[in-house]
Order: C-alpha cells, then structure tokens, then sequence
C-alpha cells in the first residue's frame, strides 16, 4: 500500500495527543489564540490574524463560515423571547416600548457576541485539529509527523 496523507504507516501514532477542547473553546470565546491562550485572535471585529503573535500558530486557514451568525442568533434568540414574552405577560407594555427595550438589546447582544462565538468556533476547530490545523508548527509536539 502506498504511503498517502489518507493512510497511516506504523511508525506514526494511530491517534494524536487529543488537544483540550473545552480550553480551547474558552479563550477562542476570550478572543485569544486557541493554542497558547495569549496572543489575540483578531486583528479586526471579525477578521482573523494570519497567525499568533505569541507563538505563532497559523490562523490563516480557519473556516468558521456560517457557524458564528448561525450560533449567535440561535442563542441572542433563546435569551430575548422569553424576555419579551416575560415582560409582556407580566405588563401588557406598549408597543413602542417594546421597540425601545428589545430592538437595542438584541443588537448590542448580536454584535457583542458574534466575535466570541466565532472565536469558540475557531478554538474547537483548533482542538479537532480541523481544516489544516493538524498541520501547524505545534504538530511535532502533538506528536503528529507531517505527511509525505
């Protein structure tokens, strides 16, 4: 059988050193490299760094796609609706105030935390060494050798 990328031969491990996903999520969620926890993630609102600057782990290769919007409407809306079915059953409010209190709520929720939740996204798919990140400069210490 030939050597590929799609087949192991025996003297590299079967199955890498699993890399801590639940930390990794949480400093993605921090807006920090999913790796070492201190360099920054970001380079813009939403634009990833090519790579960390503390210890260098490419980002470049990342594919959040549609998970971050997809995840943040999932949970700004499991957080507004009973809230605004709560206060609208507790108070019968106008509609007016309805606008005033949910529309600026829903946003400043949505865009404070889009960022983060595309930052756990890239931290997960860090730590299931996911779309190229099997192949960053930490492979070595993972315990994976690079493919043919």
């Amino acid at each position: 059988m030939q050597d590929t990328p799609f087949f192991r031969t025996m003297d590299t491990p079967a199955f890498p050193t699993p890399r801590p996903w639940t930390s990794a999520v949480l400093r993605g969620f921090r807006r920090c490299c999913p790796a070492c926890g201190q360099g920054k993630l970001f380079s813009g609102y939403l634009s990833v760094a090519p790579a960390c600057s503390v210890c260098g782990l490419e980002l470049h290769h990342q594919r959040a796609d549609d998970a971050p919007p997809y995840l943040t409407i999932f949970v700004v809306g499991h957080i507004i609706i009973p809230l605004m079915l709560f206060v609208e059953k507790m108070w019968h409010p106008d509609l007016w105030i309805h606008f005033i209190l949910w529309l600026p709520l829903t946003t400043f929720l949505s865009l404070w935390l889009l960022p983060r939740i595309k930052g756990g996204v890239i931290g997960l798919q860090w730590a299931f060494r996911m779309h190229g990140f099997a192949d960053d400069t930490s492979a070595e210490e993972d315990g994976l050798s690079p493919a043919p």
